[in-house]
């Protein structure tokens, strides 16, 4: 009974924060001028309404259920030329990672206050907690496609970003390829989660009997 609840709460948890992430992203470029959003329909919490649904929905299901890792999804699409300046660029992409950091400190918040269980709601809350923590990292990474190099792209000079055009379709799988083959790369990410957890206090056994119980067909 606790795996398939632990199952349930992270689920759609996730799918609820990837939402929220993609919602946030085209209320701040309405808010900055692309008024096309509201046409598109992102303004709504109907995952089914955005641009790229295998990379904004799909994909980090996927990679969630090949390891627990919390890929970002992919944005929404942004008329940016209709942004009133490039710091409204720099707001639209930093509004993704920024819903993350909420759901962080809601979550987090909870489980500080809250009894600490290895039952009920609580395993699956705590592991939700270090997936948004993973989201938050990642969306980070100041290279495209991640939300932190569309903070940084209005800044950069337009010849580093045609050096950078052949190569930024294959960029995020350069740096997962990182993390998951080369030792420093992933030894530095894992430890930068982990002071992050306990930053934000979060129980780390709970996380791990909500990894545990997600996975309760290994």
């Amino acid at each position: 009974m606790n795996n398939f609840l632990t199952f349930f709460i992270v689920l759609i948890g996730w799918v609820f924060s990837l939402t929220l992430h993609e919602f946030s992203h085209a209320y701040i470029a309405y808010l900055g001028g692309d008024t096309s959003v509201k046409e598109k329909g992102y303004l709504s919490f109907n995952p089914l309404k955005y641009t790229h649904p295998v990379y904004s929905i799909l994909m980090p299901l996927l990679f969630l259920f090949m390891g627990g890792i919390g890929l970002p999804g992919g944005a929404v699409y942004i008329e940016t030329w209709r942004l009133r300046s490039p710091k409204w660029k720099s707001a639209v992409s930093l509004a993704g990672p920024f819903s993350n950091f909420l759901l962080i400190i809601v979550l987090s918040v909870f489980l500080y206050f809250a009894p600490t269980e290895f039952s009920g709601i609580y395993p699956g809350l705590a592991f939700l907690t270090l997936l948004q923590i993973y989201a938050l990292v990642l969306n980070l990474i100041p290279l495209p496609p991640f939300d932190g190099f569309g903070a940084i792209e209005p800044y950069i000079s337009q010849n580093i970003l045609e050096m950078l055009e052949p190569i930024r379709g294959s960029m995020i799988w350069i740096v997962f390829a990182l993390l998951w083959y080369v030792p420093v790369a992933s030894n530095a990410f894992d430890t930068l989660i982990l002071r992050m957890a306990m930053f934000f206090q979060i129980p780390l056994e709970l996380v791990a009997v909500g990894y545990q119980q997600f996975f309760f067909w290994k």
